[in-house]
């Protein structure tokens, strides 16, 4: 018997998760052996770690408390990785040395796997002086084009995929063009951007006010709050950014104030932390405590709830004693705020399985209160540990006591902080989970709701046939287990039927007892009129939200499966596209035809010989393996190394058009060379341009820069005929999302954020 609710979460495990030796051969035979991996990882800084073990994994079993997918990759392998999500970097000086130096920290942070923000309110505008030099400045803008550049060269290098977000004031003098930065659809590409909206900025939109725009002591510019608040609007109806994070709501709130002040947050929203802040995160599967589930009576139970939620609690305590750090300021951070950030997923599942509509006022206040229940249990859970092992070492009682969030904290819970302290300064956060929510099971994805009941993946075999595969919503299986083909009831809804002024009801109930913040998306039909899009944010604003994320599918965005509110059309099923997952390389034929190409490096004394080999697969011609070889030893190892990784991306099939470009994109710091009229980066680049010439003249690739000749098509059933979104950049199919403030593949897993 597997442990997995559908084929697509056992590949997710063993694609993302699974731990594997550098040749290929798995250490965790089973899922069991990757949570006794964690389970025994986490316990090692107890006093008793066979008690504490046993304990762990008991909460990871059956996907019941999820621990974010850098502790499930990471805990228990001995790799050098951090297994902390989210960073704050810290405050960028006003200087030309200061600003590179941070940029050598993002880029060590990033290499390590870890998704960083930055507040780039803190460097002088364009056209400012600058003291010392006949030159203006070049402004903040310039200087995100260089951290943009330095996360995509990461990437090149073989890293983690890098996410950023990018965070400006909204009086800062060159926030409208921060605001428009994302028009350009070559810019900024590996940044998220929000604005930083006060208070006194709001009130001033309400009242239709000036606002100063100003940088230290001088005000650059005087606009009208209303004109600024309509550009930043404007932007994200037609770009879906910038975001909108409501930055003095977060400070006054935040237990912590007494010590420190935000300005940015974590890629995603969902950690607003403070410079050189740190936080990992994990995620109770609600979907999996329900009992009675579509019957009468059916509700969460509580009593596993609480246990599980302390559980959960001490084992995130004790990651951050076994995790690693890019940098020590980070660790000395953590150290003394033991941040924590505990979420949910599966909620609009259990909404479902307890007979609840998500949006309905019923379902918000039964969302209050599961999330009233899970802070108490992981405030509690924390002052035992502060017990046991001591605050926190920045606690003040009376001045943690007095912040905006412990204002409104239950009595009994107050008091036993006053008495014993508390180990982690702040527990509780909702972060994506789109990736380990597919792995439990395919729930729903945080807090959001079932984005379509059911969906049909293709998956391409290793002898060129094809596979349909269908997932299915966990909730919308465990109805069909139970009912058989009974129909769904009315109150299942899902993100497309949803009114946007629904997502906001039930982003703000949620986020009353989260002391961090959500990572949501609220998603708005394409035709909604810009006054009405306007005012979702004003609700979120007004409601106690801390930010504001929204997708509208339109041509610029990417179009998603939509319906009408009211619509009989539901989106039960949509198809999938023509390239996935392969489970197993291509098996290698006695003999293959290739090309062999001869590339000169100037300044080499010897050349580099490249061998492409093809396969036919189905009637098509395409790359299979590389040779590369070279009389310089000095190439030897890295010749090597390419000509093995490559052939293994070759022999995975689908779409590897991918890897001229990754190639193409790597530069030498030493320079590059002209060669036939064009400046060519690297070495490396040279090597991806003749694959890709090689691809072109086998009509693999259309031309130069471009994809595959025969793209994957998707066809929409009966949905209004909506256009179909992007290609997912990993797996190829049409099936890619805005969830929780990230495009995320329901097929196969990838985020652009993770």
């Amino acid at each position: 018997m597997t442990r997995f609710a559908a084929p697509i979460s056992e590949q997710i495990w063993d694609m993302k998760y699974r731990l594997k030796h550098a040749d290929g051969t798995v250490q965790d035979r089973t899922v069991e052996d990757s949570w006794r991996r964690i389970a025994r990882a986490l316990s090692v800084v107890e006093a008793e770690p066979e008690i504490w073990e046993e304990r762990f994994y008991a909460a990871l079993e059956d996907f019941k408390y999820l621990p974010a997918g850098r502790i499930t990759a990471g805990a228990g392998t001995g790799r050098k990785v951090t297994m902390f999500n989210c960073f704050v970097m810290g405050t960028i000086p006003d200087s030309m040395s200061g600003i590179f130096d941070m940029l050598k920290e993002a880029a060590l942070t990033m290499q390590q796997g870890g998704g960083i923000g930055y507040d780039f309110s803190t460097i002088r505008p364009r056209g400012a002086d600058v003291l010392g030099v006949a030159a203006d400045a070049s402004g903040p803008l310039s200087f995100m084009d260089v951290w943009d550049a330095m996360c995509r060269t990461i990437m090149s290098a073989g890293s983690r995929r890098g996410a950023m977000m990018a965070t400006m004031r909204c009086d800062h003098p060159d926030i409208e063009d921060f605001i428009t930065a994302k028009s350009d659809s070559a810019r900024l590409r590996m940044f998220n951007l929000s604005v930083l909206v006060t208070d006194d900025f709001m009130e001033a939109v309400k009242a239709d006010g000036p606002w100063e725009l100003c940088f230290g002591d001088k005000v650059y510019h005087t606009l009208q709050a209303r004109d600024l608040w309509n550009k930043i609007m404007q932007s994200t109806y037609e770009f879906a950014e910038p975001g909108v994070i409501f930055i003095d709501r977060i400070n006054k709130a935040n237990n912590l104030n007494y010590c420190e002040t935000i300005a940015a947050t974590n890629p995603c929203g969902e950690q607003p932390l403070p410079p050189y802040g740190a936080c990992l995160l994990g995620s109770i599967n609600l979907a999996r405590l329900v009992k009675n589930p579509f019957e009468a009576g059916a509700d969460l139970n509580e009593a596993t709830l609480d246990e599980l939620v302390r559980m959960a609690v001490r084992m995130m305590d004790n990651v951050v004693d076994a995790s690693g750090f890019p940098l020590e300021q980070q660790a000395q951070e953590a150290a003394n705020k033991r941040r924590i950030g505990l979420g949910v997923t599966g909620l609009a599942d259990a909404l479902l399985m307890v007979g609840l509509r998500y949006g309905s006022d019923e379902a918000a206040r039964q969302t209050e209160d599961w999330l009233h229940r899970i802070a108490r249990a992981a405030y509690l859970a924390s002052v035992d540990l502060a017990k046991e092992k001591g605050a926190f070492p920045l606690f003040d009682a009376d001045a943690y006591l007095a912040t905006g969030h412990m204002m409104q904290m239950d009595e009994d819970v107050r008091d036993a902080i006053r008495t014993h302290g508390i180990r982690n300064a702040l527990l509780t956060s909702i972060a994506p989970t789109g990736t380990i929510s597919l792995y439990a099971g395919n729930v729903s994805s945080g807090i959001e709701p079932v984005f379509a009941y059911a969906y049909t993946r293709k998956v391409l075999q290793k002898d060129g046939s094809r596979t349909e595969e269908e997932v299915v919503d966990y909730a919308v299986q465990m109805w069909r287990d139970l009912k058989g083909n009974a129909p769904l009831p009315d109150y299942f809804v899902n993100a497309q039927t949803l009114a946007p002024l629904d997502h906001v009801k039930m982003q703000a109930a949620a986020q009353k007892w989260v002391d961090s913040s959500i990572s949501k998306t609220i998603n708005c039909p394409e035709d909604i009129d810009f006054e009405t899009f306007k005012s979702v944010y004003m609700a979120a604003y007004e409601s106690g939200c801390k930010g504001c994320t929204t997708y509208r599918p339109n041509d610029v965005t990417g179009s998603v499966l939509s319906v009408s509110e009211g619509s009989d059309k539901v989106p039960e099923v949509d198809t999938g596209a023509e390239v996935i997952y392969m489970s197993e390389p291509l098996d290698r034929p006695q003999e293959l035809e290739g090309n062999t190409y001869k590339l000169k490096w100037p300044d080499s004394e010897h050349a580099i010989y490249l061998t492409v080999n093809d396969i036919v697969v189905n009637g098509h011609r395409r790359p299979f393996e590389v040779f590369i070889n070279s009389k310089n030893m000095e190439h030897f190892a890295w010749t090597v190394a390419l000509t093995r990784m490559i052939s293994a991306v070759f022999r995975r099939g689908g779409d590897v058009s991918f890897v001229v470009e990754e190639l193409k994109a790597v530069f030498d710091p030493r320079g590059g060379a002209w060669m036939n009229g064009k400046y060519i980066p690297s070495i490396l680049a040279a090597i991806g341009g003749v694959i890709e010439r090689h691809l072109i003249s086998t009509g693999f690739i259309e031309g130069e820069g471009m994809g595959l000749k025969s793209d994957p098509q998707r066809q929409v059933v009966n949905l209004d005929n909506a256009p179909r979104g992007k290609a997912c950049p990993s797996c190829g199919q049409f099936d890619m999302r805005m969830v929780e403030g990230c495009m995320t593949c329901a097929s196969c897993g990838y985020s652009k954020c993770s």
